[in-house]
C-alpha cells in the first residue's frame, strides 16, 4: 500500500510541471500567457457549465473531466504545439506518445492502463465523451484570442478558415455553441484581430 501511494504521489509531484508549459493564448485580460494547469482547469469547468447546449446524449460527465484533466500532461515532456503550426504537427504524435508513456508510466499498472487509455480516447476522438471534450478544448481558445483582440491569432498571422476547420467538432457535438462560435469569428474578422 505504501509503495503505491508513493508512486502516486510522484506522478502528483511530476504534473506539477503542467503549471510550466506556457501556451500562445493570452489571458483574457492579456497581461500574460495562460499555462497548460490553467488551460485544464478553465476547460473542465466549460465542460461543466456548457453541457446543456450539447446533442450528446448521457454523457459520462466524470469521465469527460478525466479526459479534459489529463490529456495535456504529455505536454510536460513534449511542449504545448500551437494548434496552427503546420510544422510543430509534424512530428506532434510521437513527442507527445513518448511523454504518455513515460508520465503516465510513473503511476501504478492499473492506473497506468487507465489513464494511457483515457489519453488515447482523448486523442482518438471517437467516443461522445471524447468529442464533447475535445469541443471544450478547441472552443476556449477561441474566447482567449476573441477577448484579447486576437493577441495571439494576430502575432501569428491565423486565419478564420483554420480557426472554423479546428473547430469543425462542434458542428457534432453543439450546433449552438458552434453557431456562436462562428458568429465570434465573423466579429473577429470585421474587427482585425483575425484575417479573412
Amino acid at each position: 500500500m505504501i509503495e503505491r501511494i508513493r508512486q502516486q504521489i510522484e506522478f502528483v509531484r511530476e504534473i506539477d510541471g503542467l503549471k510550466h508549459i506556457v501556451r500562445q493564448s493570452y489571458l483574457m485580460n492579456s497581461t500574460r500567457r495562460e499555462n497548460d494547469a490553467e488551460h485544464s482547469w478553465h476547460i473542465a469547468v466549460m465542460a461543466l457549465l456548457l453541457k446543456e447546449h450539447t446533442t450528446q446524449q448521457d454523457l459520462d460527465m466524470t469521465k469527460v473531466l478525466h479526459l479534459l484533466l489529463i490529456h495535456d500532461l504529455v505536454e510536460i515532456d513534449a511542449g504545448d504545439t500551437f494548434a496552427y503550426d503546420v510544422k510543430g504537427y509534424e512530428d506532434k504524435w510521437e513527442r507527445e506518445l513518448a511523454a504518455a508513456k513515460r508520465i503516465y508510466g510513473l503511476l501504478p499498472s492499473d492506473q497506468k492502463e487507465e489513464w494511457m487509455g483515457l489519453w488515447l480516447e482523448f486523442e482518438e476522438g471517437l467516443t461522445k465523451e471524447a468529442q464533447y471534450a475535445a469541443a471544450m478544448d478547441r472552443l476556449q481558445p477561441v474566447l482567449h484570442n476573441f477577448y484579447t483582440e486576437g493577441k495571439a491569432w494576430r502575432a501569428n498571422q491565423v486565419s478564420a478558415v483554420s480557426v472554423r476547420k479546428r473547430l469543425g467538432v462542434l458542428q457534432e457535438v453543439s450546433p449552438a455553441l458552434e453557431a456562436f462560435a462562428n458568429e465570434l469569428i465573423d466579429e473577429a474578422v470585421e474587427k482585425g484581430y483575425l484575417l479573412p
